[in-house]
């Protein structure tokens, strides 16, 4: 088996589901025809069952064989929402992204963030929102960080050093009215919004007056 052809089966093993279009994009950007590619090779290794597909999606949707989720679950969309994250992410500086984890599970922690980083020199623990919750579970959500930061445990638990709790950075369509004394929050829609909210504002042109006069 190529090389690759190992590299999609991880990457599918690691997101759980993907689509046709995420795998192309991921995989086969620097060719003529990235779908072609993309059709091709995900055709063979079903063929040789590697993967399969949800054939009632268009375009086909793939997983690791045997699936990790329900291949016709409400969780698929969660999942191929994350991997468009993560492409969102490599598409503004790939060297920038050192460590991308999916549902990482800590021991004798109430919480299971979407995607453990360390992006751009910070870390972050991120919640990637495909239906909408009320602001009370998602402050729920944000109490059981706050106990995480609390505990000292997280120093454990990460696998990169840092100085301070990640960042939790919540990606929804809508921003949930929640705080925290404890825990950075950050809400975006997408990375883009992020990097426009973080860029250095242009300063305006000073109004600079110079007087000429005589020598005294």
């Amino acid at each position: 088996m190529r090389k690759r052809d190992l590299e999609i089966i991880s990457t599918l093993q690691q997101f759980r589901a993907m689509t046709r279009d995420q795998v192309a994009t991921l995989f086969f950007a620097n060719t003529k025809n990235p779908i072609r590619h993309a059709n091709e090779v995900l055709k063979r290794l079903r063929d040789r069952g590697y993967v399969e597909a949800d054939t009632n999606r268009q375009p086909y949707t793939y997983f690791p064989k045997p699936a990790r989720i329900k291949t016709n679950g409400q969780k698929v969309d969660h999942f191929l929402k994350i991997t468009d994250f993560y492409l969102q992410l490599r598409g503004h500086g790939e060297k920038d992204l050192k460590h991308f984890a999916v549902e990482s599970q800590f021991p004798n922690v109430d919480v299971r963030p979407d995607v453990v980083m360390f992006w751009r020199g910070s870390a972050f623990f991120v919640e990637v929102q495909n239906t909408q919750y009320t602001a009370k579970v998602m402050q729920q959500k944000i109490a059981r960080y706050e106990a995480f930061a609390r505990s000292e445990l997280w120093r454990e638990c990460l696998p990169f050093r840092v100085k301070r709790f990640p960042a939790v950075w919540i990606i929804a369509d809508h921003k949930y009215n929640v705080s925290s004394e404890y825990v950075r929050i950050i809400q975006t829609k997408d990375v883009a919004q992020l990097i426009a909210m973080t860029k250095p504002k242009p300063q305006p042109p000073q109004d600079i007056s110079i007087r000429i006069g005589k020598a005294p």
